[in-house]
């Protein structure tokens, strides 16, 4: 057991970082692809890509995430968190294999959407699982400890694609991308070392080794008798009924976060994983080396270090923003958050629209290379944090995993509208690009002021007690046909019924 291995170490702690080093290829994914795809041995290898067969080849790796993450919440109600997540990492190792070894871009293309499946099912269920076993006082900590080992695989990417790049040969491209397999097939070697949720475990009936997990985490005893105490109500998906039964289980439990007392916080958290998307943090770090060539940056190799010192960026910022994450709160960082990334994306289009950056002259490239710096901290600092903690928050036990499943779908739906889009946008209208970016963060900016509520430090429990008082409130508002405006200090009590 973890627990023996590490002493003086609380096993929610040690647990939650193993679970969360499993989101370290995602970055390096992110990190590598955009520079490996703009070497001159890839070119060598797979002839010169289209602004539109590049876009291709650097999404595809997510509308097979999209569709997985749909049925991942499903699975990992069936088997488990820990399985599910080591079965992710084995899918993604595979595909990176596939991707090193490629002699056909089809084959590379393959590979890389087997990477996606295995994103699909281990990137969502890190971040349920590392909430579901952490303290209600550190859970925004833990759960962007994920994020922090994405941002680490940024770092590493773009700098292992520097080294690389001046190697002679195709293993200038093939090394990075082969390291990110040795890595999948570690976290899998791993996954034994992880308990399952006690949460999980209670809904499963298996309350005996519940208690002895909930024993063994490390937590409080106010926590302790509060997860003891919690219902052993059963998930929906049996380990036993057929496979096509297991199928139409998943449809009806996708179907059922958007039922009355589940739609709006399902429709909220799609809706935010999403336009988190559209705010163009991904056409950014895919697309870092063209973007800051197009600014001024003007070989390769420099881009490519560029590219590196924004990840630093990004790295360091969310080092304290992970550790601040619960003193700051969930909504004052998406509305914080998204009105810096609006200012910054609009006065980069409005430069581009000016006609006022030219690459070997002028403050406007300066301006621009400076804001994608800017934007990469806030959004690292801000909205790579606070969205994800607050929609596992937000989100009731009975539709988590589906509705998160649901959300994190979506978020790969946009990031792959993005990623494939953003090279033919940039060489026709960068300014239109940018522009985009900023008007849709500014739409999410005012949603999330608008319907966000603060949810840090509270448990999950006393979190969804929350929604069920307000949700009673509401029908008993409806049953009277009676509401309450607020007026000046009173309540002026009014009834649709009557003149």
């Amino acid at each position: 057991m973890l627990l023996n291995g590490i002493r003086g170490v609380p096993l929610w702690l040690s647990a939650s970082v193993i679970s969360a080093l499993n989101a370290l290829v995602f970055g390096l994914d992110t990190g590598t692809i955009g520079p490996v795809t703009t070497m001159t041995s890839f070119r060598n290898t797979f002839g010169e890509l289209s602004p539109a067969l590049h876009g291709i080849v650097v999404s595809s790796v997510l509308l097979p995430g999209a569709v997985t993450a749909l049925i991942t919440g499903v699975l990992a109600d069936r088997y488990g968190r820990t399985r599910i997540i080591a079965v992710g990492s084995l899918v993604y190792g595979v595909g990176a294999t596939l991707e090193t070894s490629s002699m056909w871009l089809a084959m590379f293309i393959v590979g890389r959407l087997l990477k996606g499946v295995g994103e699909g099912l281990f990137l969502s269920t890190v971040y349920v699982h590392v909430c579901e076993i952490s303290p209600a006082r550190k859970r925004g900590v833990m759960a962007s400890v994920a994020q922090f080992f994405i941002s680490l695989g940024l770092v590493l990417g773009f700098f292992i694609c520097y080294g690389t790049s001046h190697l002679s040969g195709s293993i200038s491209w093939r090394l990075p991308i082969a390291l990110q397999a040795a890595i999948a097939f570690a976290n899998v070697a791993a996954s034994p070392l992880l308990p399952q949720s006690p949460r999980w475990l209670q809904a499963r009936g298996r309350s005996d080794e519940a208690n002895q997990v909930i024993e063994q985490l490390g937590l409080d005893d106010a926590e302790k008798l509060e997860l003891q105490s919690q219902s052993t109500e059963m998930l929906p998906h049996s380990p036993n009924v057929p496979f096509w039964q297991s199928v139409r289980d998943t449809a009806h439990d996708l179907k059922e976060a958007f039922h009355g007392p589940f739609r709006s916080r399902t429709l909220l958290g799609c809706f935010l994983l999403a336009f988190q998307q559209f705010s163009g943090i991904d056409g950014v770090l895919y697309y870092a080396p063209i973007l800051l060539q197009m600014a001024g940056i003007s070989s390769q190799n420099a881009s490519f270090l560029a590219s590196g010192v924004s990840a630093i960026v990004i790295l360091v910022v969310t080092i304290p923003a992970t550790l601040w994450a619960d003193a700051w709160g969930r909504k004052t960082s998406a509305v914080v958050g998204g009105s810096l990334i609006f200012t910054l994306m609009l006065i980069s289009g409005s430069l581009y629209a000016a006609g006022e950056v030219h690459g070997d002259r002028g403050a406007g490239r300066w301006v621009v290379i400076v804001n994608i710096y800017l934007f990469a901290a806030v959004f690292s600092a801000t909205w790579a944090i606070g969205v994800r903690a607050f929609l596992i928050e937000s989100l009731p036990s009975r539709t988590r995993s589906s509705a998160a499943s649901l959300a994190q779908s979506s978020n790969w739906i946009a990031n792959f509208l993005v990623a494939l889009t953003t090279p033919i946008f940039v060489a026709t209208s960068t300014f239109g690009a940018y522009y985009f970016f900023a008007f849709a963060t500014l739409l999410c900016t005012v949603v999330s002021a608008l319907y966000m509520f603060e949810t840090k430090g509270r448990t999950l429990e006393s979190i969804e007690k929350r929604y069920a008082e307000k949700q009673a409130l509401r029908r008993q508002t409806l049953s009277t046909g009676r509401w309450s405006l607020p007026v000046r200090g009173f309540r002026l009590r009014t009834n649709p019924t009557r003149s």
